[in-house]
């Protein structure tokens, strides 16, 4: 891969950690931000490349999280950062609702490229994931005329009030913030690892799923089946094959509006331009963001131009929705993981995981599963000969990896699982180093 770095790839702990700059600036932190946003490192970033993060006093961490899937081309990648200097230097704002400007309409022409689906398409743009999912509904409302919305087990949808509702998790999400939004409903998720039969089959878990649809709301009243083709938050669970093309056939015959939320799995972090590619799916609409601006606030809705072209003049957008320095930086981000086939790249990562903790999982069984599909993978654990999930352990090895100098991210309905998503521009040595960290954690506490 042909990338530059500014940083040299090195893990290094100075003393102690947190240092005393980041101490410091937790202190100020407690005064001044809300008690409501949390974190995961109890230090402070002062600058960030390939696959490493500096903290303000000079630790250097292997990062394992890329913001939360959204660095994929790197923090600082150099024709980003450029593309977003050029335009900021030209204007940064004038809003597409009032003066509208031709990278918009480029970055909507190229996503209709590849994004999943053959037929003609339109796009939107807003600022993030949360708000390109609430728009999806209004969409799928307008064009269908129904409210009955369906969302998943283990869904992750956002913080919003609309998407707090499609999201499965109670607490830190939702808990003491209703009410939330009428006409949602539930389905069971094809979660292989924790079904009851294990040898149900994709396209079975999908009858089990329809049939509940069928009886509690009926197909006629569903405007829109909204799910992640590898759910995110929930704890990286990838259905099994056959569940998802049945359910967007299902809703195609019943004139439902199928949402693939890829904000998390797409461009490119699956192996695939998106997740949905891998099964062949065609969903009538598609949310994006995290990594499609290169870690500028970016998030988008497209798909198909009868459904969007439904919704009134006025009826979507938003001041900041669709930046000009924003949609610039997109258009460089997703250049760059065309030329350097970023695709190709979370493939490798994903045989280097399944290679290294598939043995890792046959000697110590509270690897309850390893799953993923790209740059987009992670370890269930749980209590040694069973599959009750353990969080503490989880926690346990998450701690050692940061105190090792390498940030890794959990996640899970149970909190029960490690999530890796590393930059897709991250060395195969720097890689290497993170998961030798792991590994040592894992059977230290496992």
């Amino acid at each position: 891969m042909d990338v530059t770095y500014r940083i040299e790839q090195k893990r290094q702990i100075n003393g102690a950690f947190p240092g005393l700059k980041s101490q410091a600036l937790a202190a100020r932190r407690a005064k001044a931000v809300a008690a409501g946003v949390a974190s995961s490192l109890p230090v402070y970033a002062a600058d960030v490349d390939g696959g490493i993060i500096v903290d303000v006093d000079g630790n250097q961490l292997i990062d394992l999280g890329s913001g939360i899937a959204v660095t994929t081309v790197g923090a600082s990648n150099p024709a980003v950062a450029k593309a977003v200097a050029e335009q900021a230097a030209r204007f940064t704002h004038t809003c597409f609702m009032v003066a509208p400007y031709e990278n918009y309409i480029e970055l909507a022409e190229k996503l209709a490229t590849i994004t999943p689906g053959h037929f003609e398409k339109r796009a939107v743009f807003f600022n993030s994931g949360a708000e390109a999912v609430e728009n999806a509904i209004k969409v799928a409302r307008v064009a269908t005329g129904r409210q009955a919305v369906v969302a998943f087990d283990h869904a992750y949808h956002g913080r919003t009030n609309l998407t707090m509702g499609l999201t499965a998790k109670a607490a830190p999400y939702k808990r003491g913030f209703g009410p939330l939004a009428p006409e949602i409903y539930r389905m069971p998720m094809s979660y292989p690892y924790r079904e009851e039969n294990p040898n149900i089959s994709g396209k079975e878990a999908a009858e089990r799923a329809i049939l509940a649809m069928e009886k509690q709301i009926g197909g006629d009243q569903i405007a829109a089946i909204i799910i992640e083709p590898i759910q995110g938050e929930g704890g990286f669970i990838v259905p099994a094959t056959g569940f998802l093309p049945r359910v967007a056939e299902w809703a195609k015959e019943n004139g439902i509006v199928f949402i693939a939320d890829e904000v998390q799995a797409g461009f490119a972090r699956s192996g695939a331009w998106f997740a949905s590619d891998i099964e062949g799916i065609e969903p009538d609409l598609v949310t994006v963001a995290k990594g499609i601006a290169g870690g500028m606030p970016l998030s988008g809705l497209i798909g198909r131009a009868e459904l969007l072209d439904s919704v009134h003049g006025g009826g979507l957008g938003g001041t900041y929705g669709g930046n000009p320095v924003a949609v610039a930086a997109a258009l460089e981000s997703i250049k760059f993981m065309e030329e350097q086939d970023l695709a190709g790249r979370a493939r490798q990562i994903e045989e280097q995981f399944f290679t290294r903790f598939g043995v890792i999982r046959k000697e110590i069984s509270a690897l309850g599963d390893i799953r993923g599909r790209g740059a987009m993978v992670a370890i269930e654990f749980v209590k040694a000969g069973g599959k009750e999930p353990d969080a503490a352990l989880t926690k346990k090895i998450a701690e050692e990896c940061l105190a090792e100098g390498v940030l890794i991210l959990t996640c899970g309905t149970y909190g029960n699982v490690v999530r890796l998503l590393p930059p897709l521009v991250i060395s195969d040595e720097l890689l290497s180093e993170a998961f030798d960290v792991l590994e040592a954690a894992i059977r230290k506490h496992a």
